[in-house]
C-alpha cells in the first residue's frame, strides 16, 4: 500500500468512527471531549484512524452544526427532524468537508459518505445520501462539480 493510500485508508477510518461519535452526539448530546475520550479509551481505541484528522472532523462538526444544517436542510426531501440519526450524522460530516475541507476533493467526500451510508444506514439510505451530498457539493464546490 502506498503512503497516499495508506494515509486515505487511515481517513477513512477517522471519518467511520466520527459517524459513530456524532450518532451518539445526535442522540444524547455528549460532548465532543466526553465523546473523544471515550473513543480513545474503548479496548481497541482508535486503531489505525487518523487520530488528529477524527478529532478535527467531530470537533469541526459539532462547532458548525447550524451552518452546515442550513446547507443540508434544502436538498432534504423530508424535515429534518424525521431523518434517521445515522444518515443525519453522515449528512452533517460529509456537509463538513465539503465546506471546509477543500483539500479533499468532492468525489472523494461524496463517495466515503456513500460508503459509511451502506455500512451503518438504512437500505437505500446510501442512494439519499448520495443525492443530497452530490447537489450539495454542487452549490459549494461549482468550479469543482
Amino acid at each position: 500500500m502506498t503512503g497516499e493510500n495508506l494515509q486515505q485508508s487511515r481517513r477513512g477510518l477517522a471519518r467511520r468512527l466520527t459517524v459513530q461519535a456524532l450518532y451518539q452526539w445526535l442522540i444524547n448530546e455528549s460532548t465532543p471531549a466526553a465523546l473523544l475520550r471515550q473513543f480513545r479509551e474503548q479496548e481497541e481505541g482508535l486503531g489505525r484512524a487518523d487520530p488528529a484528522y477524527f478529532e478535527e472532523l467531530l470537533n469541526g462538526v459539532v462547532t458548525y452544526a447550524s451552518e452546515l444544517t442550513l446547507d443540508v436542510v434544502p436538498h432534504l426531501d423530508r424535515p429534518l427532524n424525521q431523518l434517521d440519526p445515522v444518515e443525519h450524522a453522515i449528512l452533517l460530516l460529509g456537509a463538513f468537508e465539503l465546506r471546509h475541507k477543500p483539500e479533499v476533493p468532492w468525489k472523494v467526500v461524496v463517495n466515503e459518505s456513500v460508503n459509511l451510508a451502506k455500512i451503518f444506514g438504512a437500505e437505500d439510505g446510501y442512494k439519499f445520501v448520495n443525492g443530497v451530498l452530490d447537489k450539495l457539493a454542487r452549490q459549494l464546490r461549482p468550479h469543482e462539480t
